[in-house]
């Protein structure tokens, strides 16, 4: 670590945050205030032959029903991944058909909460229902191959590099293995929620969102009014994980609902709702193909993909990224396919494809190390990548080696014997060590910064950035007080909220390698600005000598190579990220997990008293909130590899556990000690603060460390998640 390095400073939210002080969307209570809630549908596929709201209507309070009788005329805000700015296309209460179980079907709005809930249980629809399909078992009819779509190239495109097919027959060692991945939702504290307020023909928005300009743009858009005609205020996000990257389908219909009513509207969508109201983490499946020559340098690495997509949008997927780059496999291919189910849009939950692909890789990965009777972390050194095995570019850096070894290290690897349930603790539980790796593009997004330097001494700045408890606000601060000497409490930051700098969607890991390097050139500039003024000690001193109010400059950043026409979609609200692969090279974080894993000799219960992990994710601009962060990645991968699942019933359709008492999270006794440690070394060639993501690689690779460690304890290859205790027996 070098002396450049920033200090542990603490979270500038924090106070705010323990005493309740932060105020999200769903905190509103203005006067006058009323309430909507949502009825959804009962079947799985069909269409509305009737729908009767009598009976809610006569709910003593309700003041409003509106069904798609009402709201035929409400326009789709078109696909986030179609050139539009929703979660999906497809925009409830709006038509007849009903796409997925759970889909919005009336809203009822009230005086009161409890009155609206009312009128809502009381709305009945007749339906027509149609065969449904909502598992990946589906005709071949409704599977599309990715590279085959209408899906952007090369974007969407197979990955391909050398003759894989070939190479893998050729190979002395082979490794081919399915692995399953189940659907699951992220579950924010904070709800999909949102306050809507018309005044004078403009549209103000509260609503905790990773994507304030989508919002503020795809409103523009259903409403078929001007953008300027639209606010979004979101300076706090009760968390986001993906669910709040995009326009949701409630938000219009508050919206709607308002100016029909004239009085502010609030729509706090349910946790079941929100199972069936929002994109989650679809179901896939991963067939993976290694092989290798008699020393364990692996040759051929083939992954293919099946990958749950909805009826009226394609979701692509992008878990090859992964597995392609993972290691220096000279001959790859990476093929996906698309699955149409009668579901909601899945989206991008935290990570989105990384976390399947690498508990497919890294499982077999492992395999392949017993296999040859090598030890896994040896195996995983002697494959370590010198160049993209895709592009053949140069890595802007690459210290997976290095995480891998600091990893080892500092959880005691030598002392792990290789032979499967040869490890017992004293009261008996089988112990298991397993390692895996993880990586995740270090993306990067444009950005506009307006810093403001006044008299007083205080600073303020706007920025595109959106802060969902991850510390963005803690880091740009940082930059700000090594740059300008100024205190945090003198420092005032507008992020998250439109009207000011665009704000571009917050997501992917690019948040703090997009806000830290932009905020580094406004300090350039301000610097430089300042040098024209009176010589004076401090900064403030020579604005009161100039007689200067304040000082102002505006700079503009784009990722290395992105063309102007990036700032484009930055002011209409379009996501605009580039990475891994740029113009004259490929940025990645990597992250390397040691876990242990106890099970239990009878029940066969598995738990993890102890986790290491090490990240190389650049300079790490606030150590505080990224220890957090890594800490809780670590948490939600334990979560995947054991707890978590969106369970289906292929006869009705939707998802039956939509709840926090079903669908099952790890809880302060699941989890042991977590140990984490940073590579923090800079990487200029990406950005001059040498900043790369951490969010979304922090939990990638530790599920399949957890299956191979439960390997190691048990002897048993478990290749579908989660890891259950029958799966044991």
């Amino acid at each position: 670590m070098s002396d450049t390095s920033y200090p542990d400073a603490p979270r500038i939210d924090a106070w705010d945050k323990v005493r309740g002080a932060l105020r999200y969307a769903a905190d509103d209570a203005r006067p006058g205030l009323a309430h909507a809630v949502l009825a959804t549908a009962t079947i799985a596929c069909g269409t509305i032959r009737r729908i009767d709201t009598a009976a809610a209507r006569a709910v003593s309070g309700v003041r409003l029903v509106l069904t798609h009788a009402e709201l035929a005329g409400v326009k789709s805000p078109g696909f986030i991944m179609g050139g539009g700015y929703g979660f999906q296309s497809l925009q409830p209460v709006t038509s007849p058909r009903i796409a997925y179980r759970g889909q919005p079907i009336a809203v009822v709005v009230a005086d009161s909460l409890e009155a609206a809930a009312e009128g809502a249980r009381l709305v009945r629809a007749e339906y027509a229902a149609q065969p449904h399909q909502v598992t990946l078992d589906a005709p071949p009819s409704d599977i599309i191959a990715q590279a085959d779509s209408p899906l952007p190239k090369p974007m969407f495109a197979d990955v391909t590099a050398g003759e894989a097919e070939a190479a893998f027959a050729a190979a002395p060692v082979r490794v081919e293995a399915e692995f399953h991945q189940p659907a699951q939702h992220q579950n924010p504290i904070e709800m999909l929620s949102t306050v809507a307020e018309w005044r004078d023909g403009h549209l103000t928005v509260h609503e905790g969102t990773q994507n304030a300009e989508a919002i503020r743009h795809g409103l523009a858009r259903q409403l078929e009014i001007e953008p300027a005609r639209v606010t979004v205020l979101s300076p706090s996000t009760g968390g986001g994980f993906g669910q709040k990257n995009s326009l949701q389908a409630h938000t219009v219909l508050a919206a709607e609902a308002a100016r029909r009513l004239g009085r502010p509207v609030k729509l706090v969508v349910t946790r079941a709702q929100i199972f069936h109201d929002s994109s989650f983490r679809p179901a896939s499946r991963h067939r993976i193909r290694i092989g290798a020559d008699a020393e364990g340098r692996m040759q051929a690495l083939i992954h293919e993909t099946n990958s749950q997509t909805s009826r009226h949008d394609l979701f692509p997927t992008l878990y090859t990224d992964l597995s392609a780059r993972l290691y220096g496999v000279p001959n790859f291919r990476g093929r996906e396919r698309l699955v149409r189910t009668d579901v909601q849009t899945p989206g991008y939950m935290r990570p989105p494809f990384e976390h399947a692909a690498a508990f497919a890789v890294e499982s077999a990965v492992d395999e392949l190390a017993y296999r040859l009777g090598r030890d896994p972390v040896a195996l995983r050194l002697a494959n370590d990548a010198t160049a993209d095995p895709i592009t053949g570019r140069p890595y802007s850096s690459r210290h997976l080696a290095e995480c891998l070894r600091r990893g080892a290290a500092r959880f005691g690897w030598d002392r792990r014997s290789m032979e499967p349930g040869s490890m017992r603790g004293e009261d008996g539980s089988l112990i298991g060590w397993g390692v895996a790796a993880g990586a995740y593009k270090a993306a990067t997004a444009p950005a506009i910064a307006k810093l403001r330097l006044s008299a007083d001494g205080s600073v303020t700045l706007g920025v595109g950035g959106h802060e969902m408890g991850q510390g963005i606000r803690t880091a740009i601060t940082a930059v700000l007080v090594r740059r300008l000497g100024v205190e945090p409490g003198r420092i005032v930051l507008e992020i998250g909220s439109t009207g000011g700098t665009p704000q571009h969607l917050t997501a992917g890991s690019w948040g703090t390698a997009t806000v830290v390097p932009v905020t580094d050139d406004a300090c350039d500039a301000l610097l430089r600005a300042l040098e024209a003024l009176p010589p004076a000690p401090a900064h403030a001193e020579r604005l009161r000598a100039a007689g200067r109010p304040f000082l102002e400059v505006e700079v503009s950043r784009r990722a290395p190579g992105q063309p102007e026409a990036a700032m484009g979609r930055l002011n209409t609200g379009l996501p605009a990220a580039v990475g891994p692969a740029y113009p004259e090279f490929v940025s990645l974080s990597h992250a390397a997990h040691f876990v242990e894993v106890r099970v239990e000799p009878g029940t066969r219960r598995v738990r993890v008293p102890r986790v290491v992990s090490v990240v190389d994710c650049g300079r790490v601009v606030s150590p505080r909130t990224a220890a957090s962060q890594l800490r809780g990645g670590v948490v939600w991968g334990i979560g995947a590899a054991l707890r978590e699942v969106s369970e289906v019933d292929p006869r009705h359709g939707g998802f039956l556990n939509a709840d926090l008492a079903e669908y099952v999270v790890p809880v302060n006794a699941d989890i042991g000690t977590i140990e984490v440690e940073f590579v923090d070394e800079p990487d200029p060639r990406l950005n001059r603060a040498g900043v790369k993501g951490l969010g979304e690689v922090a939990m990638v690779g530790v599920a399949p460390a957890i299956a191979n460690a439960v390997h190691h304890a048990t002897g048993k290859r478990l290749r579908a998640l989660p890891i259950r205790v029958e799966d044991l027996l």
